[in-house]
């Protein structure tokens, strides 16, 4: 693998975006031999603008780059290039992917099987409810939630994985140095321990109004489809939409109250489109990865002689969805209080958990 000091000095030059950053290694073969080309060599191709040939000529200065790369290491964090193996395979493939990662955790092959989760800031109590059950479900699985780590929505899902003992990735809009928010700064110590904290910025970069629709291409560039659990009208989660649907990703929204602000811009998704999700199956089914599903059924044997008829029944429905007491009562048309027996017992032998008055399968 090339020394990595190159990739740092071409990627950092002011003027120099990531695309053509990309073209002049492709063109030439290596950064490296980028570093060695002359004004005249860059210029010939006609692949990135004259202004930009000279300022790569004229800052051929390799001190900055050793020793950006001293200090991250000292501060535990690792730099991918986009042709390593450890640089997220789906985002690879996207139309302007960051040419180096930085890492804080650890990345996995099996990251590939990621879906994004991204929302309201200012979520009501059923969006973070619905988006840390939808996140435990999905991780339970083993899929990879992706999300932003802001408040609200974001914050939700990465617990929701956590919970779960799952993996989850968050996308950065400032370099790792800083946690944006900093009240989620805890949130960022849980998620490096099973998952990663990525960002396209430099180590010390702050976090800029700008960097975070950019950010959210790499949410969306990461997952194989993104869900929109609650947003408003004009929430930056449509732009991570936006960039699912540009990527060829699948967007899923959750439906929301028709008169709550919040919802305005998830039900409009939904009606240009998007996938509706009211049950795990329907995110499963629309990426076709039941196979992953049916596989978790099958390792939770409800068939054993010590479930009862009626513990049967209720999970029969959980398998399909989660519910609240009355729900379960009226899909199995059980007794309300042998029901609520039922659940007990089903929660003793670890079957099935409650989180905010729901019950759903462990």
């Amino acid at each position: 693998m090339e020394d990595k000091k190159y990739w740092i000095w071409l990627s950092s030059l002011p003027g120099v975006g990531n695309k053509s950053c990309l073209n002049l290694i492709r063109h030439f073969g290596s950064a490296e031999n980028v570093y060695k080309c002359s004004y005249s060599e860059l210029k010939a191709p006609g692949i990135i603008s004259e202004q930009a040939a000279k300022t790569v000529s004229l800052h051929r200065n390799l001190e900055n780059a050793n020793e950006y790369l001293r200090i991250v290491k000292e501060n535990g964090i690792k730099v991918y290039t986009i042709l390593e193996n450890e640089y997220p395979e789906n985002l690879k493939n996207i139309y302007d992917p960051p040419p180096v990662l930085h890492v804080k955790g650890e990345l996995l092959p099996g990251d590939s099987l990621a879906i994004g989760m991204v929302g309201s800031r200012k979520a009501s109590d059923y969006g973070l409810k619905t988006a840390k059950r939808i996140a435990l479900r999905l991780a339970e699985l083993g899929i990879t939630i992706v999300s932003g780590m802001a408040l609200g929505i974001d914050s939700a899902a990465h617990r929701g994985a956590l919970s779960a003992n799952g993996r989850t990735i968050a996308v950065f809009a400032c370099g790792l140095k800083h946690v944006y928010p900093m009240t989620n700064y805890q949130l960022s110590q849980d998620i490096q321990k099973c998952g990663a904290l990525i960002s396209e910025y430099p180590f010390d970069r702050e976090a800029y109004a700008q960097q975070f629709p950019a950010r959210n291409r790499i949410i969306s560039g990461m997952s194989l489809g993104v869900i929109v659990v609650e947003a408003g009208e004009k929430s930056g989660s449509l732009i991570t939409a936006d960039f699912a649907l540009e990527q060829g990703r699948e967007v899923f929204a959750v439906p929301g109250n028709i008169s709550s602000p919040n919802s305005k811009g998830t039900n409009t998704l939904i009606k240009n489109g998007a996938k509706l999700v009211s049950n795990l199956e329907d995110i499963l089914e629309e990426l076709n990865i039941n196979i992953i599903y049916e596989e978790k059924k099958n390792t939770n044997n409800y068939e054993k002689s010590d479930i009862s008829e009626e513990e049967k029944r209720i999970l029969a429905f959980l398998i399909k969805s989660e519910g609240d007491k009355d729900e379960i009562v009226a899909a199995t048309e059980l007794h309300p209080g042998k029901v609520m027996a039922a659940l007990t017992k089903l929660e003793i032998k670890g079957l099935i958990q409650q989180i905010g008055g729901n019950y759903l399968l462990i």
